[in-house]
């Protein structure tokens, strides 16, 4: 049976070529296919072969099918392919089963007519076996039970013929821990239906934990007990070592950037982004299949325009480091261009975010933003950047080029609101207000679709996350830093969508009201006149004063009752106004 080369790993796919092994599973897969083919035994018999998902079984089964069919003609025996997966909630397991056992044998010459024919009735005794069913063997013992002494005769038939039968059958079967309950126990119930069905071996492979937990949610008996009743002979499948792991990834890296320029891969450079940061991420096939499949997909959109190493490293930060990769994404000030804000400033920015990582991620990925943006490795290690590695980062199709630099992210989706994180990140910088107010700068820069920015982004979440995030005592800081910024955040995307949207003064006045209401009337009232008389941000404090007189005029006659609602009393108020007046008029 011809067999076709699958180049590309994927959660589906799998070698069939053992001169393709990278895992080490060849030298098993012939022995065990020699065994199957020379061992003795009196009746039907049921090998197993446990492995975790993505860790190589169908290419070990597929391995085994390969030296079977490499057998000298007297030996080979007849493989019966059967992935009943492929039938879940479709069709019938039993029957199917039984089509396929069929159909494969009718292509044999030397198979009896007689014992297709056979199998043909004792398909149909089988298939109409009532589902659900408590015990297998219980259940078929009570369906022969009720059928004429023909029945039974039948499956003595089909016994007498197979013992007959010179060449070994071996039914192989996958993915079965994909199956539900039911579809578990309706092909288990064939094998225990053939138990005593000679020459006949069944090679499963599976994943042993899903599928014990799977029967173990509807039966008595433990799953483990259930499975030792149909298995006679079981492996476990070992973990590849990571030797062998760097061979399949590079392997099937090497598919992907085959025609990538060589002039572009520095193979020193690579070494160190590798086993500096990119393989403490790769600890299972699992990982890889999904760092390949990602790359699959995003490097033909971008490949004559990336460096194919600067981009390999970014795309493990998409699949491994999610939420440094989307900060990276929505802050390219910090990673590219000139050291602005101060080292210091960026330096502490960097630590709080590496922070959010857990501790055995953090140097790798610290290394690998140091290799991938020389910015931020000359802050964290003081090292000195000259004007002229900038063109040549360019010319390289590097991610650490300003210019560059949006190029990596093509398939990124820009996320409408920040994170939960990037919030935290945000706030956890209120106790410097010098750094709290260069980051809110770095927002106004971050253009998003519809010409809005970060900015605005932040500060209509911000007003969400002041009395959780932001301790009283700080609040003054903070306060001032969005009054001394207020001239960037009004200018960067001040146009509003018609007539009901607001502007970001609207929206910079109601941030600080809510911050304010924190603290009592009279810190209040002293704060906003600080800040009048250092001439802050007054058409913020216009449109706070205005708004503020609307509320009073609007409960004058009452007022006594709302008064504890208002940010100031009615004679602070006028207060405040004076002294904003005197002040725009100096």
């Amino acid at each position: 049976m011809a067999q076709t080369e699958i180049n590309d790993i994927s959660a589906d796919s799998s070698l069939v070529d053992p001169e393709k092994d990278l895992l080490r599973h060849a030298n098993f897969a012939k022995y065990l296919a020699d065994s199957i083919c020379k061992m003795t035994f009196p009746e039907g018999f049921v090998i197993a072969v446990y492995g975790s998902w993505n860790s190589g079984k169908s290419t070990l089964l597929n391995f085994v099918v390969h030296y079977l069919q490499q057998k000298p003609d007297e030996e080979q025996p007849i493989i019966i392919p059967f992935n009943p997966w492929l039938l879940s909630g479709h069709e019938n397991i039993t029957r199917r089963f039984f089509d396929q056992l069929q159909n494969v044998l009718s292509k044999e010459s030397a198979v009896p007519k007689g014992l297709r024919e056979r199998l043909a009735d004792f398909a149909t005794i089988i298939s109409d076996i009532p589902l659900p069913y408590a015990q297998t063997g219980k259940a078929l013992a009570t369906l022969l039970d009720h059928k004429d002494k023909e029945a039974t005769q039948l499956k003595e038939e089909v016994e007498d013929t197979l013992v007959q039968q010179q060449r070994r059958i071996v039914v192989t079967i996958d993915d079965i821990d994909r199956l539900a309950a039911e579809d578990i126990k309706q092909l288990f119930r064939i094998f225990k239906a053939m138990r005593n069905f000679t020459n006949v071996v069944y090679l499963l492979v599976f994943d042993k934990e899903v599928v014990v937990k799977t029967i173990a949610d509807t039966k008595e008996t433990s799953g483990e007990a259930y499975l030792e009743k149909i298995i006679q002979v079981s492996f476990e499948l070992p973990l590849p070592d990571k030797t062998s792991l760097r061979r399949l990834l590079f392997d099937k890296l090497g598919n992907i950037f085959a025609q990538a320029p060589k002039q572009k891969i520095n193979q020193a450079r690579w070494g160190d982004i590798y086993f500096q940061a990119i393989d403490h991420f790769i600890t299972n096939i699992r990982d890889i299949v999904r760092f390949v499949n990602t790359l699959t997909v995003t490097y033909p959109a971008v490949k004559d325009e990336v460096n194919p190493v600067d981009f390999i490293a970014i795309e493990s930060l998409r699949v491994f480091c999610p939420k440094i990769y989307s900060i990276i994404h929505q802050n390219p000030h910090v990673f590219v261009g000139e050291v602005n804000p101060s080292r210091d400033e960026l330096k502490n920015i960097l630590n709080t975010w590496i922070a959010q990582l857990r501790d055995e991620d953090k140097q790798p990925v610290k290394n690998l933003l140091m290799h991938l943006f020389p910015k931020l490795k000359s802050i964290l290690v003081k090292t000195y950047l000259e004007k002229k590695e900038e063109l040549q980062w360019r010319d390289q199709l590097r991610i650490c080029s300003l210019e560059m630099f949006p190029v990596y992210f093509r398939l990124s989706l820009s996320a409408g609101e920040l994170s939960n994180i990037q919030i935290k990140i945000i706030l956890g910088l209120v106790e410097d207000a010098d750094n709290f107010r260069t980051y809110l700068i770095e927002l106004t820069k971050q253009k998003l679709p519809g010409g809005t920015t970060q900015a605005r982004v932040f500060l209509e979440q911000l007003e969400n996350s002041t009395k959780q995030e932001i301790p009283v005592n700080y609040i003054p800081s903070v306060v001032e830093a969005l009054l001394d910024v207020s001239e960037q955040l009004l200018s960067s995307d001040n146009e509003s969508n018609g007539i009901l949207d607001f502007g970001n003064e609207v929206i910079i006045s109601r941030c600080i009201s809510q911050l304010l209401r924190q603290m009592d009337e009279t810190s209040r009232f002293e704060l906003l006149k600080k800040v009048i008389i250092q001439g802050k941000a007054l058409p913020i404090i216009n449109h706070e004063i205005n708004t503020l007189k609307e509320q009073q005029s609007q409960y004058d006659a009452d007022k006594y009752n709302y008064e504890q609602e208002w940010l100031v009393n009615a004679q602070h108020l006028k207060e405040l106004e004076e002294l904003a007046e005197k002040v725009e008029g100096r």
